[in-house]
């Protein structure tokens, strides 16, 4: 894939932001099957996921760590080539001001699947 447009990159965002939120672990499953690369990779701050089964593992331990929070896109994603970049929000559904803010680049394999996501962490609570 030599670009991606950027209506694609929003809709994959938002099938990635999909998958943090889907607590059904079958229905996970099948999000970040459909959606990552079979060697694709997360690496934060926190955390280096590589492959399919450490992204679903990494997913599955946020929500355990904030049950009932929600992620949600913080604006349009941006796109240039095969590589997007957008931020995101963590808090309670009904919230107007999130509890963690986060900024992320994410790139795109010849597939349409994301073969690559860095995140970074822009807000946190304080402890």
């Amino acid at each position: 894939m030599d670009a991606i447009a950027n209506t694609t990159a929003q809709e994959l965002a938002e099938r990635y932001i999909a998958a943090w939120n889907e607590t059904d672990p079958a229905a996970r499953r099948k999000l970040v099957d459909e959606t990552w690369a079979e060697d694709g990779s997360y690496t934060d701050p926190l955390v280096v996921a590589e492959g399919r089964d450490a992204i679903d593992a990494t997913l599955a331990a946020v929500q355990t760590q904030f049950p009932g929070l929600r992620f949600r896109l913080g604006g349009p994603v941006d796109a240039h080539h095969t590589i997007a970049r957008f931020t995101w929000e963590l808090g309670p559904a009904d919230a107007a001001e999130p509890l963690v803010i986060g900024f992320d680049v994410m790139v795109v394999d010849a597939e349409g699947r994301i073969a690559q996501v860095l995140g970074f962490l822009d807000k946190v609570p304080s402890v």
